[in-house]
């Protein structure tokens, strides 16, 4: 064990609730978790996983709860188990170290060490494998099992010291030792020493400093006679990461009063916020849950439940930033909404689209493309949630490209709260069109009407520019339904005039005013041989031929008709698109950009809740034949990546 003079004692206190004290912190957005698999194929539950939380407690498992390392090419076992995650002081690199063992394998039996691993970004790791039998055999040749490692920062000696508990073949007794990690993190300084022996034995210990106080949670026992009648989380405290530890021997979680067990504790901090999360394993009952406390004594006597889309086992969090969280996302996807969308006026969102959905970390619905020079912008609707069973939107959310492929994501351009007269409407189907050097977004919120927004840049931020509707049902004669007065496109013709189109069952256009911002004349209603109209009425033009494309039936195709005049008449050309997977609806946007025409639509196959009320964006190519006609859309996953 380490041994400390008294007057040493003390100076290391002063000088480690100084050092710790004055280390400044980033501003943390989210939530990192590394764990590894509690179910599912037996070879794939003990590899390195990631999960991203914007809140610490709603959480998403990175590449659809795959693997992000392989176990065998870090480890000696082949498996690795209780992965601990740390940032370092400096806050240029990142350490984890797990426990070296498979048991699919191997069984319990024995495992000889564990693996450390470093990254500058969390995506690339450097990993060592240490087998304390045989770079330690004269002390540890004996032993059974090195269990769940840790790294923490003392800043007495300004290292990193890895601790874990290990058991000898030849005693019951479960006990910490530590070393301190070499420069380049891939091995030890020196032998591990005892650091740590709880009176009955403890396991996953989590060291956590906290005003002038190490607390060292672990899980530990009550024995009676030699036999142990009770376990669960405890914890003992210490000025000094070398101890002395002293023990309380109380139980921390709400279970070890219902004969429940738990195990592989850890504890982290919420962002802005004096609350910390005691996790743990309810490993028998395939549960992970939590406690909360300000000051890592008293906890909740309560414990909650994570949501998750993911079955981990020992882990451990870490806070991470907007810009790591959109690098986890660029490598592994998943990562949650909240986590990558700028909020800042000045902050941007750089991602590529590998296909279809083009769209992947937001639910996106009826797209609408405005193109400006060499950029195309593209304004959508938001689907707040996956596997909805009905629409809950509340903004709009905007996008440009200038090649197709690599995207900008830009801060909310305008939210359903911006009209205070829409309340409790939906912010449904919009577009943006560009006049006079201002860019007008019209929009519809169900049963409230269509609204004009205004802005000077494309990217908004957009405002109410009446302070009422421009069109209500009260616009919308022989109407059939309260929803009537939705999906509202504008066009601007050659000779200069502006016209809206809009409607469901019904569909209506009329002029607006030069100043985009009123009706001009009267509104008339189209109808001809053949015309089946639902809703999401589109204008664009080819070769002096107009054509009007719209939702038919319901589920949704797309249909078209043509026209020599934008007020008509039209003629019935027929379906352009199919019902869009896993959607009943069908809204769709047609531009020219760089001299190819794209059909933009939506449906809902984003993986796994995808819905018809949690659609998704996409896009694939539009081809014009000579005879006015439109090439059927194929729909497909790779989009304008084939």
């Amino acid at each position: 064990m380490f041994k400390i003079t008294s007057l040493a004692f003390l100076l290391i206190v002063a000088t480690s609730s100084f050092a710790q004290k004055k280390q400044p912190e980033l501003k943390y957005d989210g939530y990192l978790f590394a764990y590894f698999e509690g179910s599912g194929k037996g070879d794939l539950q003990e590899q390195l996983r990631f999960a991203t939380s914007s809140d610490g407690l709603n959480w998403s498992a990175l590449n659809k709860n795959q693997p992000v390392l392989k176990a065998d090419e870090i480890s000696l076992s082949g498996g690795i188990r209780d992965p601990h995650i740390l940032r370092t002081e400096k806050n240029d690199a990142f350490l984890i170290t797990a426990t070296d063992m498979n048991t699919v394998k191997n069984g319990w039996g024995q495992n000889n060490g564990i693996v450390m691993l470093r990254s500058s970004d969390l995506i690339h790791w450097s990993h060592s494998a240490i087998d304390l039998t045989k770079q330690y055999p004269k002390f540890f040749a004996n032993v059974q099992w090195v269990w769940a490692p840790q790294t923490i920062y003392d800043p007495v000696v300004k290292k990193y010291m890895v601790y874990f508990t290990v058991k000898f073949k030849n005693d019951n007794k479960l006990d910490f030792y530590a070393a301190y990690a070499n420069k380049d993190f891939n091995g030890f300084e020196s032998q591990p020493k005892l650091i740590f022996s709880p009176k009955f034995g403890g396991i996953d210990g989590d060291i956590v400093f906290k005003n002038g106080t190490y607390h060292f949670f672990f899980k530990g026992n009550t024995k009676v006679d030699g036999k142990e009648v009770k376990n669960g989380i405890q914890q003992a405290t210490s000025k000094s990461l070398k101890g002395p530890w002293i023990e309380d021997f109380k139980y921390l979680d709400v279970y070890s009063d219902k004969n429940i067990a738990v195990e592989g504790s850890s504890v982290f901090k919420l962002n802005n916020s004096d609350d910390y999360v005691l996790m743990y394993d309810l490993y028998t009952k395939g549960k992970y849950e939590y406690q909360t406390s300000t000051d890592l004594f008293n906890f909740t006597k309560v414990s909650k439940s994570f949501t998750k889309n993911f079955n981990p086992r020992h882990g451990s969090v870490i806070g991470i930033t907007k810009s790591e969280a959109r690098r986890l996302n660029d490598e592994w996807e998943c990562v949650p909404a909240a986590l990558l969308q700028p909020t800042e006026l000045s902050d941007r969102y750089v991602f590529k689209s590998t296909g279809n959905p083009i769209i992947k970390h937001h639910f996106t619905a009826d797209p609408a493309a405005l193109v400006e020079n060499d950029k195309l912008w593209l304004f959508t609707g938001h689907d707040f949630e996956g596997d909805q069973k009905g629409y809950k939107m509340k903004d709009w959310l905007v996008f440009s490209s200038t090649d197709m492929t690599t995207w900008t994501e830009y801060p909310v351009p305008l939210k359903l709260s911006d009209f205070s007269w829409a309340k409790g409407g939906d912010a449904y189907a919009a577009q943006v069109i560009k006049r006079n050097n201002k860019y007008y977004f019209y929009v519809s919120t169900n049963a409230y009407g269509i609204g004009v927004a205004v802005s000077d840049k494309p990217e908004g931020p957009y405002k109410d520019a009446l302070g009422k509707p421009l069109l209500t049902n009260k616009d919308c004669f022989d109407s059939k339904n309260y929803w009537a007065c939705i999906d509202p496109s504008v066009y601007i013709d050659g000779d200069g005039q502006a016209w809206i189109f809009w409607g469901n069952s019904e569909c209506y256009f009329a002029k607006l005013k030069e100043n985009m911002t009123e009706i001009d004349g009267e509104v008339k209603r189209i109808n001809f041989e053949g015309f089946d109209f639902t809703e999401a009425p589109w204008l664009h033009k080819k070769d002096n031929l107009y054509y009007l494309s719209y939702a038919t039936g319901f589920p949704e195709k797309t249909a078209y008709a043509t026209s020599k005049n934008i007020s008509g008449p039209w003629k019935y050309r027929g379906i352009l698109n199919e019902i869009a997977g896993n959607s009943d609806t069908n809204h769709q946007s047609i531009v020219e950009f760089k001299n190819q025409w794209y059909f933009i639509y939506h449906n809902g196959s984003i993986q796994p809740n995808g819905s018809g009320h949690s659609r998704s964006v996409c896009i694939d190519k539009l081809f014009h034949n000579q005879d006015g006609t439109i090439k059927r859309i194929s729909m497909t996953s790779e989009g304008l990546m084939q």
